[in-house]
Order: C-alpha cells, then structure tokens, then sequence
C-alpha cells in the first residue's frame, strides 16, 4: 500500500517529524504537512474542521505536542508551583487538539489508519533523581498517559473501518547535557538514548499492511525503559 498511499504528519517540522518525513518520502508516500510552524493552528475547532475536510490521506500520524516548554508564570519546576494556565494549555494542545484532529479525519473518511504518539513518561512517572534542579512538567506526563487512552478508545469505536494505534517512545538525543545523558542512559537496559531514526521501523510497520489487525495497540519504544 505503501508506494501510491498519503500520509498526513502533524508536526512535522519537529524532531521526529523531519526524520519521518524524509524517509516517508523515501518509501514513495505522498506526505501532507501539518504544523504550528507552518501556519497550523490545531487548538483552532474552525481551522482543523476546514482542513480535514480538504485533505484526504490513507494515514494520520500525530506528533504535535508541548512538553516541557510550557513555562507561564512558572516559579519552579515541581508540581506544587505549575501555574494550572500552564497545565490547562498542555492539557488543550496534546489532548483536547488530537482528540480534534483525529475525529476530524475520522469524520472526512470512511476508512483510515491514525497512529498517534505518547511517551515513557505516558507510561510511568518521570525518574526524581534525573531532575535533580527541578521535576518534569506534570502536564506532559498526565497529558501523555490520556493520548493512550485517547487512542484505545478511539481504536474500540471506529473499528473495523479505521485503526487506532500509539507509538511510545523513549528520550531521543538531541545534544542534551552529558550528565543528563548518563544519568538516562543509566535507566535503559539498552544503556543509551534513542537515536532519531530508531523510531521509524514501528511506524512503517503500522503503516503496512503487516500491521492489518493492529489497533487499539501501544508499542513502546524505550530502550526497555519501561520494562524495568
């Protein structure tokens, strides 16, 4: 299916999104871009019903998020200084927007394959002693264990016409402090971070027809981080 088959990548544009997209491209897909960078606002209802309803793909591959950069009136790190502006908008971008984009997809087709990404941090808690100054944004974690539950719900509801599955992965590098490093690479039995295109094999698979009675899934990604 792969050679004349679209795909739409939401944040694109990112870390993972480059990666993917180029080698996307490489496989022969069409790729249709979607990102805030790009002028793609997906916590606007108005904007996403408009472009689903203008652009059609076989695939859906969601990868926009805010992580850690969210930072309004913030006076530490820990969870009982968030401003709950902060968590509310980590809350809209990564659940509240996908929930958007994926029903607005659904509801433009009649068939179609969405894959959505969480996190380790999803899964289980962020390590304390990894943040030794301060402690992983509580929104990305909450926010990433819902875009599981997002997807299994979705996967039971829209079947068999359309399949629903979550790729998890693992802290990718990408030139962080070395004492950060080791002390991630510590925690993974693979005992180091994730290069960028490591995490390209499961999504061409659940792109495939190899993956034809997968839905509802979540396939870490992690090292075997989430193993331990």
């Amino acid at each position: 299916m792969g050679i004349e088959a679209s795909v739409i990548v939401t944040g694109s544009t990112g870390l993972i999104g480059r990666e993917l997209t180029k080698r996307l491209r490489e496989l022969g897909y069409r790729v249709l871009e979607a990102d805030l960078s790009l002028g793609h606002d997906f916590t606007n209802q108005d904007f996403v019903k408009e472009w689903f309803s203008e652009n059609k793909a076989e695939h859906l591959i969601n990868l926009f998020a805010l992580n850690d950069a969210v930072t309004i009136n913030r006076k530490s790190t820990t969870f009982l200084d968030v401003d709950l502006e902060s968590f509310r908008l980590c809350m809209e971008v990564n659940v509240v927007a996908l929930l958007s984009v994926c029903r607005e997809y659904i509801r433009n087709q009649t068939t179609g394959n969405i894959i959505n990404f969480s996190s380790i941090y999803g899964a289980v808690s962020p390590r304390p002693e990894m943040y030794r100054n301060g402690e992983k944004f509580i929104g990305y974690s909450v926010s990433k264990a819902a875009v599981m539950q997002l997807t299994r719900h979705l996967s039971t509801h829209t079947a068999p016409q359309f399949r629903v599955n979550c790729v998890l992965p693992g802290g990718i590098f990408v030139d962080q402090p070395a004492d950060f490093v080791a002390s991630y690479s510590k925690n993974v039995p693979i005992g180091r971070m994730m290069r960028p295109d490591e995490i390209i094999g499961v999504v061409e698979f659940l792109l495939s027809d190899k993956s034809s009675y997968c839905t509802g899934g979540v396939y870490p990604v992690d090292g075997g981080w989430t193993a331990w």
